[in-house]
């Protein structure tokens, strides 16, 4: 995988957005968006592996647009970038506007997981799975 693109983006989560992610002016603090881009690249990396993955950087975000109350977002997820024990993910952020349906680009993001073992070591991602779901 290379920073071309080449793989379609998939909806890694998608959400409503309520009063008590607000800010005093309406509008969704960038905190919250980042959490969720956070989860999203989560959702991503799985697809690689069954293993245990954290966020070792983000490298980039960008907001375009505010989020406002009530609006349904999206986050969609494509690899970038494959090494031997991370994930790169671009991560597009849309909000379906409340009032309108209108569909808008509002952030974009590019984050980085690591696929770790027990002991917080990284491993190699395209070894067997390394957790099983819960009971």
């Amino acid at each position: 995988m290379t920073e071309s693109g080449s793989e379609p983006r998939r909806l890694a989560l998608r959400v409503v957005t309520l009063p008590r992610d607000t800010n005093i002016y309406g509008t969704i603090f960038g905190g919250v968006i980042l959490s969720y881009i956070d989860q999203a690249g989560f959702v991503q990396a799985r697809t690689h592996g069954c293993h245990r993955w954290v966020t070792a950087s983000v490298d980039r975000v960008d907001f375009h647009a505010p989020v406002h109350l009530g609006d349904v977002v999206a986050f969609y997820t494509t690899t970038a970038r494959l090494g031997t024990t991370s994930v790169k993910v671009s991560v597009e952020v849309d909000a379906e506007r409340f009032g309108t349906g209108e569909t808008v680009r509002v952030t974009e993001a590019s984050i980085t997981l690591v696929a770790i073992d027990a002991d917080g070591k990284p491993i190699p991602f395209r070894t067997p799975p390394t957790m099983t779901p819960p009971a």
